[in-house]
């Protein structure tokens, strides 16, 4: 990789416009390495670049990849009409940067969402055709049945499809069921488990890929960074055991 101005490279990070981080600099809120960097037009190697902008250290990312253990009550939509958006769980220069959700969890549905600004990571994990698979944890209304289980792995037909969908499930206890899906259709498990004579009564998205929430150790809200290679999206998930 080529060297950088530090104002552009901050430009880049997300901190602001050419302008705004060459005053920045020009102000000693910049540290470079740990010393003092005042000169907007200094060159350096942006790969690997640690900095401090404020007090607060960053490391230079060509692009953003992100982990967030989405808490209940927030949209992923860029533009939340009825809740808070996930983005307000994340630093401001994100923003900037068009980072956007990877596909979409319900206001209402907590768990593992992954979030970058690269278009091409983002769509070979949305694509149906990557078939990527996604684990979730649902906790029913009513209690889990081998009636319901077997429904769900022989497959249930919605309105909308021309074919039943069909899931690789686990029961977990009474209440609580895995659920393991490829084609993220809109509201797919609640659909399917209405479908199957029984209700969602909350759902939790544990797993894309083989990256695990439980890996991450994120408290709800918290968001860590990733490197693509973790979520593994070229290779199945491992089949869960019926039960």
């Amino acid at each position: 990789m080529k060297t950088m101005s530090l104002d552009k490279i901050l430009q880049s990070q997300g901190f602001g416009t050419r302008r705004e981080c060459r005053e920045m600099i020009q102000a000693g809120f910049v540290c470079v390495g740990g010393e003092p960097a005042t000169c907007h037009d200094a060159a350096f190697e942006p790969a690997g670049l640690e900095f401090s902008v404020h007090g607060e250290e960053w490391l230079y990312r060509e692009k953003l990849y992100l982990a967030l253990n989405k808490p209940s009550g927030y949209e992923c939509s860029r533009k939340p009409s009825h809740h808070p958006g996930v983005m307000t769980l994340l630093p401001d220069l994100f923003r900037a940067r068009d980072v956007q959700a990877v596909g979409r969890l319900d206001h209402d549905t907590t768990g593992l969402l992954l979030l970058s600004d690269d278009g091409a990571f983002i769509h070979a994990l949305s694509s149906p055709k990557r078939h990527v698979p996604k684990l979730y944890v649902a906790t029913t209304a009513e209690p889990v049945t081998a009636a319901l289980l077997a429904h769900l792995r022989r497959g249930v037909k919605l309105h909308d499809e021309p074919a039943p969908l069909k899931a690789e499930v686990r029961q977990l206890d009474d209440h609580n069921l895995e659920m393991v899906l490829e084609q993220g259709k809109y509201h797919q498990v609640k659909r399917m488990l209405a479908a199957a004579g029984n209700h969602c009564a909350a759902l939790r998205r544990t797993a894309i890929g083989e990256l695990t929430l439980e890996s991450l150790g994120l408290a709800e809200g918290e968001w860590c960074h990733i490197e693509p290679a973790q979520v593994a999206y070229r290779h199945a998930m491992p089949r869960m055991a019926q039960g």
